[in-house]
């Protein structure tokens, strides 16, 4: 997961940004940046943030 940010904050907008512009399910997102969907939702979780999938966003 080095092509996205680090600190959870950051990526929260990075992921929701582009679930919002580009993507319609994180599964699709994570399946085409070849991310670890788990590993994701996980960091964010950690931060205070869970998938929405009727939002498709992070809250």
């Amino acid at each position: 997961m080095s092509q996205i940010p680090s600190d959870p904050i950051i990526l929260l907008s990075f992921v929701n940004t582009r679930l919002r512009d580009q993507y319609s399910s994180l599964e699709d997102m994570c399946e085409d940046l070849g991310i670890e969907q788990a590993e994701l939702e996980n960091i964010l979780h950690e931060a205070g943030f869970d998938y929405m999938p009727q939002q498709n966003q992070f809250r």
